[in-house]
């Protein structure tokens, strides 16, 4: 079978040739048909490393059709459609164990494989809301519009906050907000977010600022969150990888609350339900966030493509079928 892996080298993903894995009792075998490419971790923590990135952390966002069932398994079947946390692959094995919960989910019959490629991500994006401490009536702030700040914004719509307010610095990324469900959108580009935030909330900051911005601008947004939040509200740092320590300032931060990622207990499997529906009901638009599809031999193609374009681009997925 065919993987997507990354040598030593900035950028240097290549396809490999391995043996299709043999599954155990617990496991399952899935015939891959899309896989998304996740621009946070597999852009800022995979292809910009010169060292030689695992191929086991080359992805985790797969769809494809059960194809072998080990011995003990009874949860699913050959023929089934299913998610599966796995790397870029031509097949990927999946656990069918409680302790990796949400792993494997059966992916109902009326979401695409395009659209289930989003599960990983809408699961946790729910999680990341069930912590922030959102309540109705809140204006909630989302820095950056990447998938990630995608789905949080149409996923905290569902907990009936007043105001959305979204904020990037990609005009492509800004216009799809708009268009996904954002009440208002900054364009970091053209005004400053803080003064815009501000002048949006009559001076009063908002009840809730949740940071996904990652990478290297990740360590600005983060100081700018500290502006936009008002007194007795909360920051929640999503974001990873960059590349630097986030400034934490003692005279911002006062009387005010900093949650970092995920603080509910809630079964993963659960939330996997949870996303599903939001996806099926349209919730969670994730048919309109693709942006490009490459097939599976265009790897090297589609991850530069992100890198080079991020002006061009939202989700991108390589097709393996």
């Amino acid at each position: 079978m065919i993987r997507v892996i990354k040598p030593e080298g900035f950028g240097n993903i290549q396809l490999e040739d391995i043996p299709i894995p043999e599954i155990s009792s617990r496991q399952v075998l899935v015939k891959t048909h899309t896989t998304l490419i996740s621009r946070g971790s597999e852009l800022f923590r995979r292809y910009v490393m010169e060292e030689a990135i695992p191929p086991s952390m080359m992805g985790y966002s797969l769809t494809g059709v059960v194809e072998q069932v080990g011995s003990a398994v009874t949860e699913y079947q050959v023929g089934q459609r299913v998610m599966v946390v796995a790397p870029h692959a031509e097949y990927a094995v999946g656990e069918v164990d409680a302790s990796v919960d949400g792993r494997v989910v059966p992916l109902a019959d009326d979401i695409s494989f395009e659209e289930g490629t989003f599960l990983p991500l809408s699961i946790s994006s729910i999680a990341w809301a069930d912590s922030s401490g959102v309540q109705e009536r809140d204006t909630v702030v989302i820095l950056g519009q990447g998938i990630v700040g995608s789905l949080m914004m149409q996923v905290i719509r569902g907990y009936g906050p007043d105001r959305i307010i979204t904020v990037d610095a990609v005009s492509l990324r800004c216009q799809l907000s708009s268009e996904l469900g954002a009440d208002a959108v900054i364009n970091a580009s053209e005004e400053d977010p803080v003064e815009a935030v501000q002048r949006l909330t009559d001076g009063n900051g908002a009840d809730l600022v949740i940071d996904c911005v990652g990478g290297h601008a990740g360590v600005k947004s983060f100081e700018q969150a500290q502006d936009m939040v008002r007194t007795r509200g909360t920051i929640q740092l999503i974001a990873l990888y960059q590349g630097a320590p986030l400034p934490l300032y003692s005279s911002k931060i006062m009387s005010k609350r900093l949650v970092a990622g995920v603080l509910t207990d809630e079964p993963r499997g659960e939330i996997a339900l949870r996303a599903m529906e939001k996806i099926r009901a349209e919730e969670i638009q994730a048919a309109q966030m693709i942006s490009r599809s490459f097939p599976y031999k265009s790897a090297k193609e589609a991850f530069d493509f992100l890198w080079e374009h991020p002006d061009e681009a939202l989700a991108v997925q390589l097709i393996w079928q």
